[in-house]
């Protein structure tokens, strides 16, 4: 849900009580036989779902990636990945889940982006100090920082910069290189990521894990 837990009692009252039921998307429902599930082989189950008492379904991204992080290294936050259908297809499920009356949750990465994204592949080649470049973060000095943020994946990367050569900077990413970290200090970042907010709210979801 898009609430910050200590707001609880500005929850709607359907959550309150909310059994949820947890679901990926991909590893669910086939409809196709192509051997990933989609949004037509779920919306198959949504009577099963039901039966479980459940009030609401909670997706796990399902936007267009790469997937080399299960589909949190989102690519585009306006469209549904291919393999699991279309917006359509998302329209339909949930107007289907709505009329069982469940509710939709869907999980939005906001912290960062895949590279592949058009925000990154735009930032990486405008100008140092662009508005296209600040969508991100950037530096010179990849010490940066380094002495007040521990590194996560300390398996993977020994750093939370990357140098990108396109950009000739060093590039900010909490999780792994190919997730580069938005720039929130830029009010034009927050802008875009309300408007995704409001697109999918649009469609009838009914909360956003943020």
């Amino acid at each position: 849900m898009n609430t910050h837990p200590q707001d609880k009692a500005d929850r709607p009252d359907w959550f309150k009580d909310a059994l949820i039921y947890q679901c990926h998307v991909k590893a669910y429902q086939d409809s196709n036989e192509d051997g990933i599930g989609d949004f037509k082989g779920l919306m198959q189950r949504l009577d099963h779902i039901q039966s479980l008492v459940a009030t609401a379904v909670w997706l796990l991204p399902f936007y267009p990636s790469p997937l080399r992080d299960d589909g949190y290294d989102i690519a585009e936050f306006k469209a549904v990945n291919p393999q699991y259908g279309t917006l359509e297809d998302f329209q339909t499920f949930v107007d289907e889940a709505h009329r069982r009356g469940l509710k939709v949750i869907t999980e939005l990465v906001i912290n960062h982006t895949s590279d592949q994204h058009e925000w990154f592949q735009r930032a990486r080649r405008a100008p140092k100090g662009s508005p296209e470049r600040d969508f991100y973060v950037w530096t010179d000095d990849p010490a940066q920082w380094m002495d007040k943020t521990r590194v996560i994946f300390n398996d993977t990367h020994d750093s939370n910069w990357t140098w990108d050569a396109v950009a000739g900077q060093f590039y900010w990413h909490r999780f792994f290189d190919h997730q580069p970290d938005l720039n929130f200090d830029n009010p034009a970042v927050l802008q875009e990521i309300i408007d995704v907010m409001h697109f999918w709210l649009d469609m009838g979801v009914d909360g956003l894990r943020l």
